[in-house]
């Protein structure tokens, strides 16, 4: 029987889009997710093909919990851990729980464009805090606050998607600070964390929890594959308790909890651990890869910071241009981008672009650079 293959998210072959935020193929541990899932089925028992207990599988939090404080370097307590469907399921959930239609949510100016979705999906009203090289902007955090009552900030804190740079620690704390003073949430968006190419960033929030103000969500889509549809919520016990009384959750138990039963397998046999760090060290000579391409070709009319971790470049022109026109005829160059202005909550950023460098290998991103330079000539 011949397999119908598709390409999802992938573009047409011959075109290099470098908008595209995933990993490239090559990087999806098909062997890695075989063996494990071989694991556990063979110790499987019939209670494990069950709903599951609500916050997650006592076993897998506890593999989850010793992964997060090897990562973090501080100590991660299952019992504020609980067991999400990816970090776009878990936007959803924190929106419905922690928010209610007409509420007020922060976010970052620019940021992850497709959260703006979901929280327009549950009718919040969304105000962007600008950032710079050192994160989210706390004098304009501390501006906003005197004219609105934020259900909770949305905070990218980890080699922000797109700008690329880390909040730095002390904003860190000052951003707890005004979240207890005000009563809002940090809602930390962490899933690149994990992901850095020199030294690691700052304590996560999720090393914060004791502050009843924060809710950390991290990702197994960045760390090991998309297609797992499986994340987590790290928060504190009684913010994890208003979770589990959502009705979802109580209608359906743990969230997607044979992936979840596959990764303990793969974080207690340390092929996740092995897995990460060859994440970072592929990842590292793309990123440089893509630096040199961009000096090359973009020097002349581009900005730029080097990231440091995660995915992406985030590029500054002349505030003549507007990218967004571009992406049609990067399309008939077999090339591609992200618009600025779709990580804008108010359409503003015009003279940006994203680009990734997690999809392709170091020849494909030299060549599609290459590509879309034509379209600023």
């Amino acid at each position: 029987m011949t397999r119908t293959v598709t390409f999802d998210g992938a573009p047409p072959p011959g075109t290099i889009n470098l908008g595209i935020g995933q990993p490239s193929a090559d990087l999806l541990p098909v062997e890695l997710i075989g063996q494990a899932s071989q694991e556990f089925f063979a110790d499987a028992q019939p209670f494990d093909l069950n709903y599951g207990v609500t916050q997650g599988d006592a076993g897998f939090l506890e593999s989850l919990a010793t992964l997060l404080t090897d990562g973090y370097g501080a100590k991660t307590s299952a019992d504020e851990l609980f067991v999400t469907g990816g970090n776009s399921q878990a936007l959803d959930l924190v929106s419905l729980v922690f928010a209610k239609p007409g509420d007020t949510v922060f976010v970052e100016e620019p940021s992850y464009f497709l959260a703006f979705q979901i929280f327009r999906d549950h009718g919040l009203n969304i105000v962007g805090i600008p950032i710079d090289d050192d994160g989210l902007c706390v004098d304009a955090l501390k501006g906003e606050l005197e004219s609105h009552q934020p259900a909770f900030l949305y905070t990218i804190p980890s080699y922000h998607n797109p700008g690329g740079q880390s909040t730095s620690a002390a904003r860190r704390k000052e951003i707890v600070e005004l979240a207890q003073q005000h009563d809002f949430l940090v809602v930390a968006d962490e899933v690149y964390q994990l992901l850095f190419y020199g030294d690691p960033p700052p304590p996560a929030y999720g090393t914060m929890t004791s502050s009843n103000q924060v809710v950390s969500l991290g990702s197994f889509s960045k760390i090991l594959a998309p297609g797992m549809r499986l994340g987590w919520i790290q928060t504190s016990p009684a913010l994890r308790a208003r979770c589990m009384t959502n009705g979802f959750i109580n209608s359906g138990g743990s969230i997607n909890h044979i992936s979840s039963l596959i990764a303990r397998h793969a974080i207690d046999n340390g092929s996740l651990a092995t897995h990460i760090e060859k994440l970072k060290n592929v990842y590292r000579e793309r990123a440089a890869t893509m630096d040199d391409a961009l000096c090359e070709h973009f020097g002349d009319i581009a900005e730029w910071l080097t990231p440091t971790g995660g995915y992406f470049f985030w590029l500054r022109f002349d505030e003549s241009v507007d990218t967004a026109p571009m992406r049609a005829k990067a399309r008939e160059l077999e090339a591609g981008f992200q618009a600025g202005s779709v990580f804008s909550s108010r359409g503003d950023l015009k003279n940006y672009l994203r680009l990734s460098f997690a999809h392709y290998v170091d020849d494909d991103i030299r060549e599609g650079i290459k590509r879309l330079r034509p379209l600023f000539d």
